[in-house]
């Protein structure tokens, strides 16, 4: 681990997302030096699935020697920014350092990507890190030695980082674009970088993300919040860098990288954003026993494939009536020759149907063969029937099940 030098004592660090995770492990790193963290966050009562809340981290702050104001702050708000903001600088003077970690992700493709998770993302990686940026700006101005560190990838414009989720690439790289603007505009003023791992890095979000399995190809926050350390210890003039979590602790002579390994010794999965195509990174956390939930399109569920046919016709009879009458979303867990996950929204407007998982959480999940689901959209095999011989499986809501056979009637009509 990089040792503490005590650069920061005494520093105010105003710290989004600093609830759990990457932006805990930072507000942690820097308490034990003696700095003053505003842990700004929204997590102010136990979540029944994430750990800590504001509270929480505030009590670890100060344990590890920090001292903490905890803050209940949406991001996308400006007001509760500001009054955040002018609480930090009441109670401790100033503030001398902003951690843009606060992030929203949804790996889906255009299709499959609600306005709402849109928005969601664009609102807190784009806007909440320029807005957050924007009211704590004139403190840092202020400042011996103002830093803003943004949790944000290097600007990879290489298609395949766009291809399968166009939205979340957009707000990531938002951040990004904030780092390159700010760190030109306030030049010679204030130290403006962005941090990435690279690796993947245990946090609630990974394990949302990867499934079970996933954790022990991740390294620990605590290698972020080292890289997090060097950069902030750096002078004002270290600006507009794309910084890797590894490339620059080695620089500060660190070779032992197995202690940040969640598995010391296991293969480590590489991050977004990098070298890796995506399709690289699922075959590898398969490989060692992770479930990803974001697997890219493949080959096997190409157009011209028996399934995307079928999917094909079902976009051919949707309409509103179709949904109004049905009001359920369905997902489909295929096997056999064309594997794959399938969603068929029937609840929102005229309707949608596509590869991966649905846009919000299915009301019934079918899992049966592939050649079992084309015989069934065919008319060839009836859903009750398909149950009653152990061919199909439901999880959910059987009654919708049932309703699939009137859009099966429409697609018979269609000539399937």
């Amino acid at each position: 681990m990089l040792q503490n030098t005590g650069k920061l004592a005494g520093c105010t660090l105003f710290i989004t997302g600093a609830s759990r995770g990457i932006g805990k492990a930072i507000a942690l790193k820097a308490a034990r030096d003696g700095a003053n963290i505003i842990i700004a966050a929204k997590t102010a009562e136990p979540h029944p699935k994430l750990p800590g809340t504001i509270y929480t981290a505030a009590q670890e702050v100060e344990a590890a020697g920090g001292k903490a104001l905890a803050c209940v702050v949406d991001i996308r708000d400006e007001q509760q920014i500001g009054e955040a903001v002018q609480k930090a600088v009441d109670k401790f003077g100033g503030i001398d350092i902003l951690i843009n970690n606060a992030s929203a992700i949804s790996l889906t493709g255009t299709l499959e990507t609600p306005m709402k998770k849109v928005d969601l993302m664009l609102g807190i990686n784009l806007r909440g890190t320029y807005l957050t940026s924007k009211l704590v700006l004139p403190h840092l101005l202020k400042s011996r030695s103002p830093h803003i560190l943004n949790l944000s990838p290097p600007l990879n414009l290489n298609p395949v980082w766009f291809k399968n989720h166009t939205a979340y690439t957009m707000a990531k790289y938002g951040m990004s674009m904030c780092v390159l603007g700010m760190a030109e505009e306030f030049r010679g003023q204030i130290a403006v970088n962005a941090l990435w791992p690279r690796t993947a890095i245990q946090t609630a979000a990974m394990d949302m993300l990867g499934g079970d399995g996933v954790s022990k190809q991740c390294r620990t926050a605590d290698i972020m919040a080292d890289a997090a350390y060097a950069i902030l210890s750096k002078p004002k003039d270290y600006t507009g860098h794309f910084v890797v979590d590894e490339d620059i602790l080695k620089e500060e002579g660190i070779k032992d990288f197995d202690q940040y390994a969640v598995q010391p010794g296991h293969p480590l999965l590489p991050d977004f954003f990098l070298d890796e195509a995506p399709e690289s990174l699922v075959e590898q956390m398969e490989q060692h026993g992770a479930t990803p939930a974001f697997k890219p399109p493949t080959s096997a569920t190409s157009s011209s494939g028996p399934i995307e046919s079928t999917f094909n016709v079902i976009r051919g009879v949707l309409s509103e009536d179709v949904v109004k009458s049905t009001q359920g979303i369905y997902q489909f867990d295929l096997s056999g020759e064309n594997p794959g996950v399938w969603f068929l929204d029937l609840k929102s407007g005229s309707g949608s149907a596509g590869q991966g998982q649905p846009p919000i959480k299915a009301d019934v999940v079918m899992t049966m063969d592939s050649k079992d689901f084309s015989k069934m959209f065919a008319g060839q095999l009836k859903p009750t029937m398909a149950f009653m011989s152990g061919k199909l499986r439901i999880k959910g809501d059987m009654t919708l099940a049932m309703k699939l056979e009137k859009l099966m009637g429409r697609m018979n009509k269609a000539k399937l």
